[in-house]
């Protein structure tokens, strides 16, 4: 349980915040490079850490993300005209490049030199794992690129899709780190891995603090099978690594369980909105599993390609359109979707959770450790020492995983080689 004062700390992300400058430290998912596909496309609005900005891909081909507002008379530069490398306010025509340089005043007499005098904010982007990346912290203390295994995946074997959620980042991560809830929200099939979750509805945490953030595995009895132990790990600020096993239709009739990896970003908009970035890519080993079969699954997970992506069709306007009879008859929760089922309990908490009236349990011992690790991380801010995740090389080489062991024996000495990334 948190403090008011705590659930304060870490719920408000904006400019001049404690775990806003936390935030600023890392590079942050900005949006997809499909979104801003083509060079002298239409921007795009973005807003990050409460920040409102705009996203386009200039001329050669390269992705800028500017203040939204034309410092002249402050109208949005979504409404711009994306040519010429760069954007152009439709209100007077002031020009500005990626760089946030005024290329053109044609209001002013062409002697005037006052466009050298006007910039705008902008920020660096990197493009990786179709993903623009934005840094928005101090440029001196920009860090090494992202380098998660997923964006080293050959993009044949990766997806990546967008949803938009209603509600804090903290609760979105909480929700998301929440390994138990699976065994009620999400009982949905018939799965072995379903299976059982259902039998060990009780499992047993282990949280083990690391140099990125931390690792964590629920520990599941399961009878005479012995322990179904599922490994994940959490990097700072908001990247959550788990596997799954998932069965996909291969040929008429068929279906066949594909062992991938997949994950979130839970990136904060603002105080009460989160982009989630939901990334999935297959295991070097198998060959057969493309991107196609991943679109497939995040179809049916209710995550992009006909599922829900930054436009909702289930909120909590409609109820996320519950089915009561099927909750009453087929499901736990009546909701079609997996993350529409995540999306729809975080948002009925409220757009920021009063977090000391809760009451935790043994189960929530990783939603403690994150709590923990961002209240330390603002005051390594504070004190000038660099958070846990920054460095990409704390995190670069692992993998979650999951594994039945027999009763008796060692999780951590029977998963360690799947727990060493491959790509």
């Amino acid at each position: 349980m948190l403090t008011k004062q705590e659930n304060k700390l870490l719920t408000e992300v904006g400019p001049g915040t404690p775990l806003g400058e936390v935030m600023r430290c890392y590079w942050l998912p900005a949006c997809l490079s499909d979104e801003i596909a083509k060079p002298d496309s239409a921007p795009i609005r973005v807003k990050l850490l409460g920040e409102e900005l705009v996203a386009f891909r200039n001329s050669d081909g390269r992705a800028g993300l500017l203040e939204e507002y034309c410092p002249h008379r402050l109208a949005s530069l979504f409404l711009g005209r994306n040519e010429e490398n760069g954007l152009r306010c439709v209100y007077h025509g002031w020009k500005f490049d990626i760089d946030g340089n005024c290329t053109d005043m044609p209001n002013e007499p062409p002697e005037s030199r006052f466009k050298e005098k006007v910039s705008i904010r902008s920020y660096p982007t990197v493009e990786l794992g179709g993903v623009v990346w934005a840094f928005l912290g101090p440029r001196p203390k920009m860090p090494g690129l992202p380098d998660m295994e997923w964006l080293r995946a050959p993009a044949a074997y990766r997806n990546v899709s967008v949803t938009h959620e209603f509600c804090n980042y903290l609760q979105a991560i909480e929700g998301g780190i929440d390994t138990v809830h699976s065994s009620f929200l999400h009982n949905n099939d018939l799965s072995d891995v379903a299976h059982f979750k259902r039998i060990g509805q009780a499992p047993r945490l282990e949280v083990e603090r690391t140099p990125y953030g931390f690792r964590y595995a629920g520990i599941r009895d399961i009878g005479e099978k012995g322990q179904y132990v599922r490994i994940y790990h959490f990097v700072l600020p908001f990247h959550q690594f788990r596997s799954a096993q998932v069965n996909y239709e291969r040929g008429k009739g068929s279906r066949k369980a594909i062992p991938q990896i997949r994950g979130h970003m839970w990136v904060p908009m603002d105080d009460e909105n989160t982009l989630i970035f939901n990334w999935i890519f297959a295991i070097e080993q198998d060959k057969a599993f493309s991107r196609n079969d991943a679109e497939k699954y995040e179809a049916g997970a209710g995550r992009g390609l006909g599922g829900e992506t930054r436009v909702r069709s289930r909120t909590r306007a409609n109820d996320w359109l519950i089915d009561r009879e099927i909750q009453r008859t087929q499901t736990y929760s009546g909701i079609q979707g997996v993350n529409t089922q995540d999306l729809a309990v975080q948002e009925s908490m409220g757009a920021i959770v009063d977090r000391s009236r809760e009451h935790l349990g043994t189960t929530d011992k990783a939603i403690i450790e994150l709590r923990r690790l961002l209240l330390a991380a603002i005051e390594d801010r504070k004190s000038g020492v660099e958070p846990r995740g920054v460095d990409p090389r704390t995190y670069r080489n692992i993998r979650p995983g999951d594994v039945v062991v027999p009763r008796g024996s060692e999780w951590s000495d029977c998963a360690r080689e799947m727990l060493v990334a491959k790509w």
